[in-house]
Formats: C-alpha cells, sequence, structure tokens
C-alpha cells in the first residue's frame, strides 16, 4: 500500500466537505429571498445602533503584550515536553533549557525596563 493511497480517503473528506458547504451556500444564493434594507445592511452589535467610526486607535502596547504572551506560552509548551523527557535529554538538556530560560529571562527584564508592561 502506498503512502498516498493511505491519504486518499482524507481527501475524499476534504473534498465532499467542501461540495456540501458550497452547496448550502448556492442554494441560499440562488433561493434565499433578496429583500435587502438599511436595517440589514447595518452591522450587528448586540441590537444596539452602531455609534462613531468603527476604526478606533488601538495602543501599540495592547500588541506588544499579545506577542509577550504568545512568547511567554511557548515557552510553557517547551518547559512542559521538557519536563516529559528531562530523564532522556540528561546533563546536556538540562544544560540546554537552563540556557533557553536565561534567554527568556533576560528578554522578559529587558521589557520590564522599557516599560513594555505598564498599561497606564
Amino acid at each position: 500500500m502506498s503512502a498516498i493511497s493511505t491519504y486518499v480517503p482524507i481527501f475524499a473528506m476534504f473534498i465532499v466537505a467542501f461540495a456540501i458547504g458550497l452547496g448550502f451556500l448556492a442554494v441560499a444564493i440562488f433561493l434565499g429571498p433578496k429583500r435587502l434594507s438599511k436595517e440589514k445592511l447595518d452591522p450587528f452589535d448586540c441590537g444596539n445602533p452602531p455609534l462613531g467610526t468603527p476604526y478606533v486607535p488601538i495602543s501599540i502596547k495592547y500588541y506588544i503584550v499579545a506577542i509577550l504572551f504568545i512568547l511567554f506560552d511557548v515557552e510553557a509548551l517547551f518547559l512542559y515536553v521538557w519536563a516529559i523527557i528531562f530523564k532522556d535529554l540528561g546533563l546536556f538538556g538540562f544544560i540546554e533549557m537552563m540556557a533557553f530560560i536565561l534567554v527568556l529571562v533576560l528578554g522578559l527584564a529587558y521589557v520590564w525596563k522599557k516599560g513594555a508592561l505598564e498599561w497606564v
């Protein structure tokens, strides 16, 4: 049995799912009512009428905190995997992980000193 024939059922499932989605969309477009009004074209926001512009400037600190969250989330993932195979890695794995943690701590100290974690 070849490697490609192993994946044929998965590809078939994706094609069928895509075809079903397109079919439902086509039925809605061709058979659905086309009564457009101002209320239907307005964006829906919890039943409240939209006020002001939808483009609100967001502070760059929000994005910095989001990137830092992702960074330390990935760190937690690496630490979890490392803890599972800790005995198999031995001293070399321990030294490598301590170097990784040192780089992250230095990065955290840097962004803390720069004030990236301040919300004021």
